[in-house]
């Protein structure tokens, strides 16, 4: 099971005719697609539009419930924020890599139950068995995406259904035991998580990261291998989005106000999912915003109190659904937007005189060198034909001579 690996030959790239070379410095995918870079300004356009949203929701939550804006509330708000953030970041990661990992919610509930069970033998000595079982899980599910070569949301989702294995055989639900406190740290949390969204957002902002992380996203047939960095990096998204959906698990079971309630934990892979798209990652992979993560987890978020402070009940499976939903269109706009400009703006080489595109959209063939035509002159004849001789052409002497003048 050979990989390919692209950007080695330094033969011309038959789709769009310039040397390798030079496609490793203009194209964000150096062996396929369009010549150019990703563009950057849909992003900015749809994080300014997140702001807005957010600025409004948090103005309706204040004049709604002051107390959830301030003090304990505050602090419950925003161990709630990084919760979300931490199974966002996990979807995100995965969706980057293009080979989404769906087994985010399932696993995070099952960190949860394990968390409400173990939590008074201390934190460490409950997560840390947690992370590596993560760890491991992740591990193979990377390995079955990047080995067999098949899609990350197939091989996510059987690992998903063992994980609801696990939760089922819990009928009841769990107390959480221990003392751990988040929302003492709650500042702490919430600015951990936003360093690492931001700077996420940043490194995924520079061609060559982003080129790098976005290199097993299927530019051609699906079944073809993209390279074994491309496979290593893959792999490390889903071993990384495992342990992250474990560490948003804890502080679930943590900053809840009840027992864990053992629950299949799909509703939470769409909320992330959705979350994260909304946020203004592709799900083709690759592309992705810088505030986007931070600015969608906190109106998210802030939607979620508001709606409580209503007095309304909308469940996870509605909210996520709705994120979806309009991650979807997100999607498309970022994949419309963001892609690189036409050929004719980006083109590596002069077009020669005569060569261009007519309005239909066919390419003028390029001209080829003239030869010289006919190849081989014809030999003249050395005698006239036959049918010009005649008695005026004889030989003989002119008129001139004879005398008759």
């Amino acid at each position: 099971m050979g990989y390919d690996e692209p950007g080695r030959s330094t033969t011309a790239e038959p789709s769009s005719g310039v040397p390798a070379a030079v496609l490793e410095n203009v194209f964000d995918d150096p062996t396929h697609g369009e010549p150019g870079r990703d563009r950057v300004g849909v992003h900015v356009v749809w994080e300014l539009l997140l702001l807005i949203g957010l600025v409004v929701l948090a103005m309706l939550l204040w004049q709604r419930d002051p107390a959830a804006l301030r003090g304990t509330g505050l602090r419950t708000l925003l161990v709630d924020m990084v919760a979300l953030g931490l199974l966002t970041l996990a979807a995100g990661l995965s969706l980057r890599t293009a080979a989404v990992n769906l087994a985010v919610g399932p696993v995070a509930v099952a960190a949860a139950l394990h968390f409400a069970e173990q939590g008074d033998r201390g934190v460490a000595v409950a997560a840390v068995p947690a992370l590596l079982v993560a760890a491991l899980g992740g591990l193979v599910l990377a390995l079955a995406v990047v080995v067999l070569h098949v899609p990350g949301w197939a091989a996510s989702l059987a690992g998903a259904a063992g994980v609801i294995v696990y939760i089922e055989r819990r009928a009841a639900p769990v107390l959480v035991q221990g003392e751990y406190e988040p929302r003492r740290t709650a500042w702490y949390l919430f600015a951990g998580f936003a360093a690492a969204a931001v700077l996420g957002g940043l490194f995924g902002a520079i061609r060559a990261v982003r080129r790098l992380v976005g290199r097993f996203r299927p530019v051609a047939d699906p079944a073809r291998r993209r390279g074994v960095l491309a496979a290593f990096v893959a792999g490390g998204a889903l071993v990384g989005s495992t342990v992250l959906a474990v560490l948003a698990g804890i502080l679930i079971a943590a900053n809840g106000s009840g027992p864990v309630t053992p629950t299949s934990g799909l509703d939470w892979t769409v909320l992330a999912v959705g979350v994260a798209m909304l946020a203004g990652t592709s799900a083709y992979g690759r592309r992705g915003g810088i505030f986007g993560t931070l600015l969608a987890v906190c109106l998210v978020a802030v939607f979620l109190s508001w709606s409580s402070a209503q007095d309304w009940t909308i469940s996870r499976w509605a909210t996520g659904g709705v994120a979806l939903a309009g991650g979807l269109v997100v999607t498309r706009l970022v994949e419309a937007f963001g892609r690189p400009r036409s050929n004719r703006e980006e083109s590596t080489e002069p077009t020669p005189t005569g060569d261009g595109t007519i309005s239909s959209g066919w390419t003028l063939p390029r001209p080829t060198p003239v030869e010289s035509w006919p190849p081989v002159m014809p030999t003249q004849p050395t005698e006239p034909p036959a049918q010009w001789e005649g008695p005026r052409w004889e030989p003989g002497p002119s008129r001139w001579d004879t005398g008759d003048r």
